[in-house]
């Protein structure tokens, strides 16, 4: 925890402030992944500082039956698509299986869409092996940050550092355990919702996730 002020300027600003973080603590050779649409602006800045390769990966929250916000699990990208359920959800919900595997399906074509949309036929960087630094804006609740690193854990990343610019300190604590390292740069308490944090948190549209994987890969502005 480095207490940087807060808040931000933006994300542009985040993410600078939080590369220079990341740096100090020598993680060599990363490759950086970002959560879309609003932690892809962060990492970018990231990635370009450390002189990193950018990867997305995109979660899709699996709702639970009339309360699609209430997550059982996520979805999340890979070579093959990883579905991570939340126990407790499950338990507390006790969803029909087939309503289970529908909603996967449905949320299964929805990213091979999006990673399409932003990506078009580029092969996936795998993270197999090599020390990964999970970037997002910021976390509130810590759901989609849990289901990405299981996912990454089980494609066999070599290390695993999550890094945000804010967040609150019991979800600091919680994901401390799930990861090697964990960069964080204010965690304010009480905690409110991450966009307080920043004096320009307008949504990050797809046009830019593109135009910044894009750039990310050498393929111009």
């Amino acid at each position: 925890m480095s207490g940087e002020s807060i808040p931000f300027a933006d994300r542009v600003d985040a993410g600078r402030k939080l590369a220079r973080a990341i740096e100090r603590e020598g993680f060599a050779d990363p490759v950086v992944m970002a959560l879309p649409r609003g932690g892809v602006p962060v990492a970018f800045e990231v990635a370009a500082y450390l002189g990193a390769p950018l990867e997305l990966l995109i979660v899709r929250k699996v709702g639970a039956p009339g309360h699609s916000e209430f997550g059982l699990g996520a979805l999340v990208d890979g070579e093959e698509p990883q579905l991570v359920l939340n126990e407790e959800a499950m338990r507390l919900v006790r969803p029909p299986e087939a309503y289970v595997k529908a909603e996967t399906e449905r949320q299964r074509l929805e990213l091979t869409r999006r990673r399409a949309l932003y990506v078009g036929d580029r092969p996936r960087l795998s993270p197999k092996g090599r020390n990964v630094v999970l970037v997002d804006d910021g976390i509130a609740t810590g759901g989609t940050a849990k289901a990405a690193i299981q996912a990454l854990r089980q494609e066999g990343a070599a290390a695993l550092m999550l890094a945000v610019p804010v967040a609150p300190p019991s979800a600091v604590a919680s994901l401390r355990r799930q990861v090697d390292r964990i960069v964080c740069l204010a965690s304010p308490s009480p905690f409110h919702a991450v966009s307080i944090y920043y004096d320009d948190f307008e949504q990050t549209t797809d046009a830019e996730v593109v135009a910044l994987l894009k750039e990310a890969r050498g393929d111009g502005p």
